[in-house]
């Protein structure tokens, strides 16, 4: 652990940047690189308690923006979309999924890129519907993330207020991924010595992060979402193939 632990702190830097930052992204950088460096076993809940570590955080300094009414709607929204991935996954292939899930989001990213007028969602009605997806998603396949990135993209939130809400999303999912690591037995000492020197470069990059996040005008934040979504489709379809 000792030859890999500098590699572990600057992941763990650089995950919570981005996700302080732009407000979701560290699990891209974060679970790649720390499965490399450390095992599936290991990388799999010592990212579980990072994310929520990081919602947490980063929920100290702005739990003022959060649009609290789309937040709480989320998460209940995404718990009871659970079920539905439980039998999604008993019925579709990953590869099936994941696939088409990236070319939707290869889709909407580069759309937005080329035709950056979106259509603005003007109420919160389509939230169950985003927060539905999420649940199922998150349940069949750990990735709930992109419902909820796509839906504040298209209820045009600011960054400030895009980056806090999702962290009100992100946080109770957190807690729930890390309990459902301790119950299936992935807990263990080098988990927690390994999240213990991570919080300190994580407390910097949230900082950090806060302070990128306040000063990216709106119209280049919203360049820099889709491109990111656009990237997270091409991950989830190579992942698929």
């Amino acid at each position: 652990m000792n030859q890999t632990l500098p590699l572990v702190l600057l992941v763990a830097f650089l995950s919570t940047f981005a996700r302080s930052s732009v407000g979701f992204g560290d699990a891209l950088i974060a679970m790649p690189l720390l499965t490399i460096l450390l095992g599936i076993q290991t990388a799999t809940p010592l990212v579980g308690l990072m994310a929520a570590a990081m919602s947490g955080m980063i929920l100290l300094r702005s739990w003022r923006d959060v649009e609290l009414g789309d937040a709480w709607r989320l998460v209940l929204a995404s718990f009871a979309g659970m079920p539905a991935g439980i039998w999604l996954i008993r019925v579709a292939p990953e590869e099936f999924v994941s696939g088409g899930l990236g070319l939707l989001l290869i889709a909407f990213g580069l759309y937005a890129l080329l035709r950056p007028v979106l259509p603005k969602l003007p109420n919160a009605r389509w939230v169950y519907l985003f927060g539905g997806l999420a649940g199922a998603l998150g349940a069949a396949y750990n990735t709930n993330g992109p419902p909820v990135v796509v839906y504040g993209a298209l209820r045009r939130w600011s960054p400030v207020r895009f980056r806090a809400t999702l962290q009100g999303f992100f946080l109770p999912s957190g807690f729930a991924i890390s309990l459902s690591h301790a119950a299936g037995g992935l807990w263990n000492r080098q988990v927690f010595v390994l999240f213990i020197f991570c919080l300190i470069p994580m407390v910097a990059a949230v900082a950090a992060g806060h302070w990128m996040n306040r000063r990216i005008p709106g119209q280049r934040f919203s360049r820099l979402l889709y491109g990111i979504v656009a990237g997270l489709g091409l991950l989830l379809l190579i992942r698929s193939v």
